[in-house]
């Protein structure tokens, strides 16, 4: 295997589905067997997932909401209310797994000791982190690249709707040109958004490989695994 040991980041938005709002059981239900296809392979999986479909800070504080690390801790808690889902998908199909939140919760979730959290992963179960890092004024882009670096990931997976990292949004552009494999210093230079600034330095300070790719594509994070061409890799 290319890695064996993944962070993988959802992004919260990608659970709406053909849905405006909440949680798409049928995406779940996907994501989950795809998860399941990386463990039967013996990696050792963690994921961070966002919160955009259910509450996000930053733009409660851009529609009116004035106090901005208020709408940060709500935000969080929409990421435990998808990490819960997740679970509940993952275990519906026989995974193990823990969730461990940033925010002391002890009814729903363990608080994150990265010891334990390291210690699930050796023991073959799916770690989920919830509750970003824990303070307001970063993104679970950040909490993925803190975590991955914590438990010692070989490289973080960010599972999107586009198959890597282009020249331009090819969405909006058709003339955009796909990058095989790009490193940090030239993401830097030509302004593309592949996470927030304070994420993407924390990986290239640890020299921790980002893999863009897409996880709506079945097989695409099993091949990936595997060594085959998937997506755009920044190292």
């Amino acid at each position: 295997m290319k890695y064996n040991r993944i962070l993988l980041k959802l992004s919260g938005e990608a659970l709406l589905g053909e849905q405006e709002f909440g949680i798409d059981n049928r995406v779940l239900a996907k994501y989950a067997e795809e998860i399941k296809a990386v463990t039967d392979l013996g990696i050792e999986v963690a994921i961070v997932i966002g919160g955009g479909n259910i509450f996000r800070g930053v733009a409660a504080v851009e529609g009116g909401m004035k106090d901005r690390a208020n709408a940060d801790y709500m935000g969080m808690l929409a990421t435990v209310i998808n990490a819960m889902a997740l679970q509940g998908a993952l275990e519906n199909i026989g995974i193990y797994t823990r969730l461990l939140s940033a925010i002391k919760m002890e009814q729903v979730a363990e608080p994150f000791i990265r010891r334990r959290a390291i210690r699930h992963l050796e023991k073959g179960r799916v770690v989920i982190f919830g509750a970003g890092t824990g303070n307001p004024y970063f993104t679970t882009d950040t909490a993925a690249s803190l975590r991955a670096v914590e438990i010692e990931a070989d490289a973080i997976l960010k599972g999107t709707r586009v198959d890597g990292i282009y020249t331009d949004d090819p969405e909006k552009n058709s003339d955009a040109e796909k990058f095989e494999e790009i490193s940090f210093t030239e993401v830097i230079q030509r302004n593309l958004k592949v996470m927030d600034m304070t994420a993407f330095t924390l990986c290239q300070e640890n020299k921790l490989p980002i893999v863009v790719f897409d996880m709506n594509t079945p097989g695409n994070l099993v091949n990936l695994l595997k060594g085959e061409r998937v997506g755009t890799l920044v190292s």
